[in-house]
């Protein structure tokens, strides 16, 4: 798209009438205007594909700690001494009455997260069996976040009842070796094609503030719509003592809404989700939630540490949007 001669409203426009932005078109435009007009670019846009519905999630750790990859932010890892509480796969049970306190407190989707370069053997066998108790149980969307699958697994995820399957990118393809090595940039890549191959969506994003530049967030942006995500969690870098980047500064607000909102213009279409971080916006996103965020991650886990359920539905309901589904 040429955006030469043209501001934030007109560039929205052309993108709800179908013109997408695309690797080689010029985004200082998107650096250079002021996070106001940007935002009112991306508040159109929103509007326009997702009216006033926010999707929300909420997650459960169902297997902690001692994993052997080496990403630099991860508290997870067993490179790192963080202290994190560490736990083998929960008992199904466990999960399913958490799913259904998320379920009544009117979330729209629940994952099971877990540690690892990915979920094998008998702790796979102990997943596909909670999904399938949450599938008999309960109405919840379900994802699933297990690292990297292959396609029999994938097959597996679907037919026991997951629809959606997480796994970020963290960040730029030119970047990625500077936060882990033990894996690479494609390894995440084949397999989010692999879960898509399967049938499921895909929830794929990342991380800013590890030491990227905008360039790299706009690469990020530019390689999740040429994959077709259809949920892309932002989150902000919230450094964690004992992790490769515990000295890391936090993002301004400023930064992670602009952020917000040039993902809105380069993958219109897909739910822009806001995860760690969000305590590092004012009214704890609120104004992210009006100009480019459609999504969020909610609930009582350290991702969004200082909102609820509760304090999000009270939050949207005071902003005039909703989580009801169709």
């Amino acid at each position: 798209m040429d955006t030469k001669n043209l501001d934030a409203v007109k560039i929205a426009e052309k993108i709800i009438a179908g013109e997408r932005l695309n690797r080689g078109d010029d985004f200082e435009f998107f650096l250079t205007t002021p996070l106001e007009k940007i935002q009112h670019g991306a508040h159109l846009i929103q509007k326009n594909f997702f009216g006033n519905h926010i999707d929300l999630c909420t997650i459960i750790n169902g297997k902690s700690g001692r994993c052997g990859e080496n990403c630099k932010y991860c508290a997870q890892s067993a490179c790192h001494k963080t202290g994190v509480e560490e736990y083998d796969f929960l008992p199904a049970e466990e999960i399913l009455a958490a799913a259904k306190l998320n379920e009544k407190a009117g979330v729209n989707r629940f994952s099971i997260v877990t540690s690892g370069r990915a979920l094998t053997g008998k702790d796979f066998d102990k997943a596909i069996e909670a999904y399938r108790l949450l599938k008999n149980n309960l109405a919840i969307d379900l994802c699933a976040s297990h690292g990297i699958l292959n396609a029999e697994q994938f097959r597996r995820l679907r037919a026991a009842g997951v629809t959606s399957y997480h796994h970020n990118i963290e960040t730029s393809r030119k970047f990625f070796p500077q936060i882990c090595t033990s894996h690479t940039f494609d390894d995440r890549i084949n397999t989010i094609k692999l879960a898509q191959a399967e049938g499921l969506q895909v929830c794929s994003g990342g991380i800013i503030g590890m030491g990227e530049t905008w360039q790299d967030r706009i690469d990020m942006a530019l390689e999740l719509s040429a994959l077709g995500i259809k949920s892309i969690p932002i989150n902000a870098l919230m450094a964690v003592k004992g992790t490769a980047l515990e000295n890391r500064p936090p993002l301004a607000a400023e930064e992670i809404l602009r952020t917000v909102a040039i993902f809105r213009y380069i993958n219109p279409t897909a739910n822009i989700r806001l995860a760690a971080g969000r305590k590092l916006l004012p009214d704890f996103g609120a104004s992210a939630f009006l100009n480019g965020a459609s999504a969020s991650i909610t609930g009582n886990m350290l991702t969004t540490s200082g909102t609820t359920i509760k304090d999000d539905m009270e939050l949207l309901k005071k902003l005039g949007l909703n989580n009801l589904r169709d």
